[in-house]
């Protein structure tokens, strides 16, 4: 029994090593300790459980932090999957798709994404009110992955990682505004070509 529980805690300690998490087990600890948050739909529930699920994870979130990440879009979809003949029964394929930006100092855009979550359920039209039930049930776990999705992108985004963005989304600034200066100096030294006038008949 000893050796057993050995063994098993021998492989748990070699599997944790090598990286390996049980689903639903893993750490969603961030190297991104603050973080301001915002959507177009500041009090749904996307960004509501993502609030929650950051400061679970150690994250302070606030107005002000040193980078923001933008819920910019999220669109909820649904189509007829599959029809099963002479009934009123269908398979329904659900989509959901959350656009995203992070944004940096200056508010300058440093990384533009999206994430889609799809998943499917069967209506079943002799049963309308435990049909929609499932409807809404599938659609909260959409939006468990929609969220748990968004911690994995978060976790990719190291200080190295952000100060690269920075740095190139200051350079693309730069180019930019060059770009700009140089089209008003064109426009500036090109000569204005005065109305011609039309002689009276």
């Amino acid at each position: 029994m000893i050796k057993r529980n050995l063994l098993v805690m021998g492989l748990a300690v070699l599997l944790s090593a090598c990286g390996f998490q049980l689903r639903g087990t893993g750490t969603t600890e961030l190297t991104i300790k603050e973080l301001d948050l915002s959507a177009r739909n500041a009090y749904g529930e996307t960004i509501t459980q993502l609030r929650r699920t950051l400061q679970n994870s150690g994250v302070k979130v606030y107005n002000g932090a040193p980078y923001k990440l933008v819920l910019t879009n999220e669109q909820e979809s649904q189509r007829a999957a599959t029809y099963t003949g002479g009934s009123r029964s269908a398979e329904y394929e659900l989509t959901t798709v959350l656009n995203y930006t992070v944004e940096g100092q200056n508010d300058t855009v440093l990384l533009e994404d999206k994430l889609q979550v799809q998943k499917y359920y069967v209506y079943d039209g002799n049963n309308i009110n435990g049909s929609g039930q499932e409807a809404v049930q599938v659609r909260q776990e959409m939006r468990r992955d929609l969220v748990q999705g968004m911690m994995v992108r978060l976790q990719q985004l190291t200080p190295v990682r952000l100060q690269d963005l920075q740095h190139k989304a200051d350079e693309r600034a730069k180019a930019e505004a060059r770009a700009l200066q140089e089209a008003q100096r064109i426009q500036d030294e090109t000569p204005q070509q005065s109305p011609l006038e039309v002689p009276a008949p």
